[in-house]
């Protein structure tokens, strides 16, 4: 017999009773299901085997344990054991033993022995279970704050209960803040009462139970408009009721700018395949009305009155001759030659060629220049030409008089000319117009100054941007 040391940490010290054959089975299993926490409270600090004549040796986490022929002898041995496991079952050692114990020691017979190390297998099952979940939530949270959409949990009511980090991220509010506002103040800026404004994807999830969506539209602080998709999906329990849904906010702006410019290239084409058309059969008939309407006003025997509607006729001819025109230079491809460029130089002759045209609006010029420009690859006259429209477009805007400002500054890579004026703001629902061809708030004029402006630069290698807040000057 060699004794091992005793762990005085141990909140049970344990002496084990039984054959060899019952204590192996009953040991492993007890160590298979324990877990670390209830092992760490456990200490067995002696093995009593009842009828062997040859003792063996026990071993527990690298420490050899005493063994005896009885649990008489183990006990003397070790009277600080304050729990007996009976491990082999027998109704009479059992009886002898409830005799014999005193009551500082608790009994623990083969069968409540079982019964407590099956609740330790289903508490390991527990933590078990608990972690995997904690891992898969971890792990799904992860991937939605990491997702580039916006993403709200709600109630059944639109309340905000939760959302992923890409809403703080873009939000810059902490999530106290959020937590308890409708969705239509976080993903449309608008209060409660004016989400009926739009087609609420929340409202149709709810009333179907099906996924929904809407396309909405904000105007950043810069006046630049930005477009959203917003879906929504619902949550349901178990008996199929949604009480939660799950909004979905993903930014579609430069997808719609795509959309317009292929829907803007389909319609140049069909707009040059047309104007060839028109130069054929409508110009042609259109010098013949121009050319007798020219010789009956030269004709002494047409009264007043017949003058003035061949007047109207000419005028008319006139107007008309010049739509076709700037139709087939509009359709036409820029074939300008492209050379290097000083913007500044451009801007500083164009701007001294409308001076006289601001002044006479009562319309004041302001021209920055940024001195670090970098050279453009460009064709100067076709930069002066869009400059022109620009700028006419700005005094039309102020029929009163105001403010006109043009900048050039360099953006990264880019070069920037920047046209603002004092005047009102462009409407939200035209702003995706303005630049396709024929679109005109004006009475007169067709449409494609800013269409031709916008080709141009295109075709320059640039883009055109609109910022504008309804009300405030555009640029």
């Amino acid at each position: 017999m060699i004794e091992g040391s005793i762990v005085d940490d141990k909140r049970y010290i344990i002496g084990v009773i039984g054959d060899i054959p019952a204590l192996l089975a009953f040991w492993e299993m007890f160590k298979d299901q324990g877990n670390d926490e209830t092992l760490k409270e456990i200490g067995v600090v002696a093995v009593a085997l009842p009828g062997e004549a040859v003792l063996p040796e026990a071993h527990d986490a690298g420490r050899i344990i005493p063994t005896y022929a009885g649990y008489k002898a183990m006990l003397e041995k070790h009277p600080e054991i304050n729990m007996v496991i009976e491990a082999t079952g027998r109704p009479a050692l059992v009886y002898e033993l409830r005799k014999y114990l005193p009551p500082s020691i608790t009994l623990v017979e083969r069968g409540a022995a079982h019964f407590f190390i099956n609740l330790l297998a289903s508490n390991q099952m527990w933590v078990a279970c608990k972690v995997d979940l904690l891992q898969t939530q971890n792990m799904l949270k992860t991937i939605i704050d990491q997702m580039d959409q916006e993403i709200l949990f709600l109630d059944r009511t639109g309340m905000v209960i939760g959302m992923n980090q890409t809403v703080l991220n873009r939000s810059g509010l902490p999530k106290r803040v959020l937590l308890g506002r409708h969705y239509c103040e976080i993903f449309t800026r608008t209060n409660e009462g004016e989400c009926e404004e739009w087609e609420d994807p929340f409202e149709a999830t709810m009333r179907t139970h099906a996924p929904a969506e809407a396309t909405t539209s904000l105007v950043d602080p810069d006046g630049r408009v930005q477009y959203y998709r917003v879906y929504t999906s619902p949550v349901a329990d178990e008996d199929g009721s949604v009480n939660h849904v799950v909004a979905m906010r993903r930014d579609i702006t430069q997808r719609r700018a795509m959309e317009n410019r292929l829907q803007q290239a389909e319609r140049l084409a069909s707009i040059g395949e047309l104007s060839t058309y028109m130069a054929h059969e409508i110009r042609n008939p259109l010098f013949s009305i121009s050319g007798f309407a020219n010789s009956l006003m030269r004709d002494k025997d047409v009264g007043i009155k017949a003058r003035e509607k061949l007047s109207i006729i000419l005028d008319e001819s006139r107007r008309l001759d010049e739509v076709l025109r700037s139709l087939l230079n509009f359709t036409r491809p820029t074939e300008a030659r492209v050379a290097e460029v000083d913007l500044n130089e451009v801007v500083s002759a164009t701007m001294d060629v409308m001076q006289l045209p601001c002044s006479n609006q009562s319309v004041e010029a302001h021209i920055s220049l940024d001195e670090g420009m970098a050279k453009v690859h460009a064709n100067p006259d076709l930069i002066k030409q869009c400059l022109i429209n620009l700028v006419k477009n700005g005094l039309e805007a102020m029929p009163s008089g105001g403010k006109l400002y043009v900048t050039t500054a360099m953006n990264r890579d880019m070069a920037m000319l920047v046209v603002e004026d004092t005047g009102v703001g462009i409407p939200l629902d035209i702003r995706d117009k303005i630049f396709s061809p024929f679109f005109s708030t004006k009475d007169k004029g067709v449409g494609l100054g800013l269409a031709q402006i916008h080709k141009i630069v295109g075709e320059l290698g640039g883009r055109v941007d609109l910022a504008s807040m309804e009300g405030s000057a555009p640029r």
